[in-house]
């Protein structure tokens, strides 16, 4: 069973505006407490009970929330910091989805759990990623405007490739962000390039690892919601106004 989780939270949440000017996004209160509050709570109520943050933009903030947080489950748990900015330099040095993962190469040994920390998604869909097998994992979201997104093209049981905004219809399954990883995709870090963007990408090292047939799409069942935007906020409340035990 897989019980360690990279968590990415480094970034400055730039989308947010005003909301991010005293603050990072992961700590934006909804229903009176930080958004980050409740992608740790459904983690470990879905059996992960080591979690590894990597922080980055105003990182204090992050480490003296969790200071006060208690996690919902009376197990065993345990959360670590790791400092994009101390192990890579700043983000005008290198930035990307793909740097969380540069991070940990060195302390990671095991399969686990990837995830951005703006990213919210249920217990059961967090489950079913516990998949203890040799292949890596990325989680589907079926779309009604999948050319918004990075659309998942599989062949059969494995991916293929990943899409990012296609012009013409490639499929209506997206990318939801949420990975199960083997150690295996360290090997791929340091043969992705930055992107047209300029970035390092974490889709980038999954490509690579498609092509060798060692990724797997698994569907998400429930929900994915994505923490980017103001309008973000009252959604999100009425949202877990409407589904508190999930």
């Amino acid at each position: 069973m897989i019980k360690k989780v990279v968590v990415a939270a480094a970034g400055q949440g730039t989308r947010m505006l005003h909301l991010t000017k005293n603050k990072c996004k992961h700590l934006i209160k909804v229903q009176k407490r930080p958004f980050l509050s409740y992608v740790l709570d459904n983690l470990f109520r879905a059996g992960y009970s080591e979690i590894i943050l990597v922080v980055g933009h105003k990182e204090e903030m992050i480490r003296d929330f969790i200071k006060s947080y208690t996690s919902p489950c009376s197990g065993k748990s345990k959360i670590v910091f790791v400092s994009q900015f101390d192990k890579l330099g700043p983000k005008e040095k290198i930035y990307g989805t793909a740097c969380p993962l540069m991070c940990v190469k060195d302390i990671i040994k095991e399969q686990f759990l990837f995830i951005c920390g703006d990213n919210l998604y249920s217990v059961e869909d967090l489950k079913a990623m516990n998949i203890n097998d040799k292949y890596n994992y990325v989680a589907g979201l079926r779309h009604e405007n999948p050319e918004k997104y990075g659309v998942l093209v599989n062949g059969g049981e494995f991916l293929q490739k990943i899409v990012e905004k296609p012009k013409k219809y490639m499929g209506d399954l997206i990318n939801a962000g949420m990975y199960k990883f083997t150690p295996e995709v360290f090997s791929k870090l340091s043969k992705i390039k930055k992107s047209p963007r300029g970035e390092f990408e974490i889709t980038d090292a999954v490509s690579l690892l498609a092509k060798e047939k060692k990724v797997k799409v698994k569907k998400i069942k429930d929900y994915w919601k994505d923490f980017g935007n103001p309008g973000d906020v009252v959604k999100l409340s009425k949202f877990l106004k409407e589904n508190r035990n999930r």
